[in-house]
């Protein structure tokens, strides 16, 4: 268990993948998305709601509005974002040795985001606390293989909700020194997340730089609400990141079939990154695409099955040919708890994800419960698997010790390679070593005490958070930050809307 730890407490950068992505549409297939996608955009249109500024802009850049309902010119929003939307950017972190690169050949990995419930294997099902909000943060902090410190990484529940975003996003900054996402739930709330940033980073830094990506969800089918693009709009305005993402359960918020779950995504998508590029050209945005099935017979979500990850490969070579960074994937399963079920929809939602190309995976680790629940043990055993993938993206090793032939000429017919130079050489670094499976006899599994992988990963994290030492933060700095954060909060009336 130890070794186990040590290990984990390594350092390692965000993933630059090595091979080319799986696409599953030929060019006349992708063509064809593309142009039913306009041809939504020009017939059926967008509503764009409670935001009249943003049908003003839209309307002077040349779409039809008819009281909220916005209709675009074939081809209008495509122009709009290859004009200015970079196909990729650095987010900076307060730690500038966690910087991630979002875009290209590069894969950011972030925790699960937005679940009311958390879940250990001790306590079981509750609702999440400031607490739990604040060791997700810890455990992400504390891990090599998540790249990104996310955003709401459960719901603080005994906070208002008014205020809550404000120690969320402290907990970010003070527990964490990786990149993290802002506050989405009203525009007021997003520019308190670019104010305490001027004073984590400083002014002159924000100004200059991305150093904050956030989540702008897509009200599906066909709809922009006032929430989203006001926090859009603040986001933008300062030259941050917004990840629009049209969030999608195939059959109830767009049709059941792949092609049309596709065009309907990039449809939206589409329209809610003009609006972004209208109003500030060159913010950064990430075109995001959540899409799951669901039971035709309760309605319920589904996750892992097919469909949704045909759906993620068509919408990662429809982000590649727009030229913008795509979002997508994530440890996704519907299971309650961190069972069988779990893992094989969880696998099967992640292969797609690292094989399709996607540049920003939220949701990699600790989703249960179709995002109601965030799981400790899940957490744990989802960022060994985030490990493996790691790995695996490097590709094969083709230098003159990955041939290993002089090894392979050296030892002969029909003798091991236990004792060889070159395994001596390699043999710390040969083969990913996960800290949670157990590969020991049986027994010493049974002398340790016959625990499973869900006991494992509860001894883990717990030892995990008994270890946790916060990064650096200057003092001044989070001095002007709790008192910013005390003069907001007695400024206004608890309140739970």
């Amino acid at each position: 268990m130890a070794a186990r730890l040590h290990a984990a407490a390594e350092k390692l950068p965000f993933l630059t993948r090595t091979m080319t992505p799986v696409e599953v549409l030929s060019e006349e297939g992708i063509e064809l998305i593309e142009h039913n996608a306009d041809t939504v955009l020009e017939e059926c249109g967008i509503d764009f709601r409670g935001l009249p500024e943003a049908l003003d802009l839209l309307k002077a850049a040349g779409a039809a509005v008819d009281g909220e309902r916005v209709r675009f010119p074939r081809g209008m929003c495509r122009e709009i974002v290859t004009a200015s939307a970079p196909p990729q950017y650095v987010q900076h972190a307060r730690n500038s040795a966690n910087n991630v690169t979002i875009g290209g050949p590069h894969t950011v990995l972030a925790p699960a985001y937005g679940s009311p419930f958390v879940r250990d294997l001790d306590g079981g099902r509750r609702y999440g606390t400031i607490e739990d909000f604040r060791n997700f943060v810890k455990l992400t902090y504390m891990t090599p293989h998540l790249h990104h410190s996310g955003g709401t990484v459960c719901e603080p529940v005994d906070l208002p909700v008014n205020k809550r975003h404000l120690d969320m996003v402290y907990a970010h900054l003070r527990y964490s020194d990786k990149p993290f996402m802002g506050s989405v739930t009203h525009p007021s709330r997003a520019q308190d997340t670019v104010d305490m940033a001027k004073i984590a980073f400083g002014e002159k830094v924000l100004a200059e730089n991305t150093v904050i990506t956030s989540l702008i969800n897509a009200n599906s089918p066909l709809v922009w609400d006032s929430t989203m693009l006001g926090a859009a709009k603040v986001y933008a305005e300062n030259n941050q990141a917004n990840l629009i993402t049209p969030f999608i359960i195939a059959g109830a918020m767009s049709p059941v079939t792949v092609a049309g779950t596709a065009t309907q995504t990039l449809a939206e998508a589409l329209a809610g990154m003009a609006f972004v590029q209208l109003v500030r050209p060159g913010a950064p945005v990430i075109l995001g695409s959540f899409a799951s099935s669901m039971s035709m017979q309760t309605g319920a979500p589904t996750f892992g099955t097919p469909e949704p990850a045909l759906v993620l490969y068509v919408m990662g070579q429809l982000a590649r040919r727009l030229g913008v960074p795509f979002r997508s994937g994530g440890h996704l399963c519907a299971s309650k708890v961190p069972d069988a079920q779990a893992a094989f929809e969880s696998a099967a939602t992640m292969q797609p994800t690292f094989l399709g190309g996607v540049n920003f995976v939220l949701h990699a680790a600790g989703w249960l419960e179709g995002g109601l629940c965030m799981g400790y043990e899940k957490f744990i055993l989802d960022v060994d698997q985030c490990g493996m993938w790691g790995a695996f993206v490097k590709g094969v090793d083709l230098s003159d010790n990955g041939q290993a032939l002089d090894a392979i000429l050296a030892n002969g017919p029909g003798q091991h390679f236990l004792g060889t130079e070159h395994t001596l050489a390699n043999f710390e670094s040969a083969f990913y070593r996960s800290s949670v499976a157990d590969n020991s006899s049986f027994e010493q599994w049974r002398d340790e005490g016959e625990l499973d992988a869900v006991q494992r990963a509860n001894k883990i994290w717990k030892q995990m958070l008994a270890d946790y030492e916060p990064p650096p933060f200057d003092e001044a700095k989070d001095e002007e930050l709790t008192e910013w954060i005390a003069r907001k909060k007695s400024a206004v009336p608890d309140s739970n809307i």
